[in-house]
């Protein structure tokens, strides 16, 4: 299976290009103010190095944040208009999801992302599955898990490889249909936040 992903919800954004769980290639691009002018770009200079047509990738996958509220729908607009011209299927998953379960990790995993304004995104995962959702918290978790912090994991992986791995891992399990999702997580976000303050009042 032929997978082309993409992340464009962090400052190094990333395009990546696997076939099963090989790396074919991938690259890695500051892009806080201009996703939009790299990324098909850097598409089209993966597929033309790897000597791949477009037309032979099997399923698209991409993240869909937490992160950049413009870079999160650069990166699901791309990829979605993609997979449609195509008639390919699109796998959509968290930003964390693919950094936490990209590898064969069944451990207890916390990723922690700085959300600014003093605020962390965190979310939890346990035998490859996600145990609590991306959500905004004040505090960091307890460190009697692991916890990968977003902006070490950028320093020496590729957020797109890995978004790749776990879209290799769901459709291997035929979890895809679980996935074909291309809600942004800053509108759950919104939508926890509100019903939160209605059962506050």
């Amino acid at each position: 299976m032929l997978i082309l992903a993409a992340d464009t919800s962090l400052p190094i954004f990333s395009v990546a290009l696997l076939r099963d769980r090989l790396l074919i290639g991938a690259v890695a691009l500051e892009g806080r103010s201009s996703r939009n002018e790299k990324l098909l770009p850097a598409v089209d200079w993966l597929l033309s190095e790897s000597g791949i047509d477009r037309h032979e990738i099997d399923l698209f996958a991409v993240t869909r944040g937490p992160g950049s509220f413009t870079g999160v729908r650069i990166g699901l607009a791309t990829i979605q208009g993609l997979a449609l011209a195509l008639g390919k299927p699109i796998c959509a998953m968290s930003t964390h999801e693919a950094i936490a379960l990209g590898d064969e990790n069944g451990e207890k995993i916390a990723v922690v992302d700085d959300a600014g304004r003093g605020e962390f995104y965190i979310s939890r995962f346990e035998g490859h599955r996600e145990t609590e959702a991306p959500h905004l918290a004040k505090e960091r978790p307890a460190s009697a898990m692991l916890t990968i912090e977003v902006g070490e994991f950028l320093q020496h992986g590729n957020v797109a490889g890995a978004c790749a791995r776990r879209a290799h891992q769901l459709a291997a399990a035929n979890a895809l249909d679980r996935y074909a999702d291309v809600t942004p997580i800053y509108v759950r976000l919104a939508e926890a936040e509100v019903k939160l303050q209605q059962k506050n009042e």
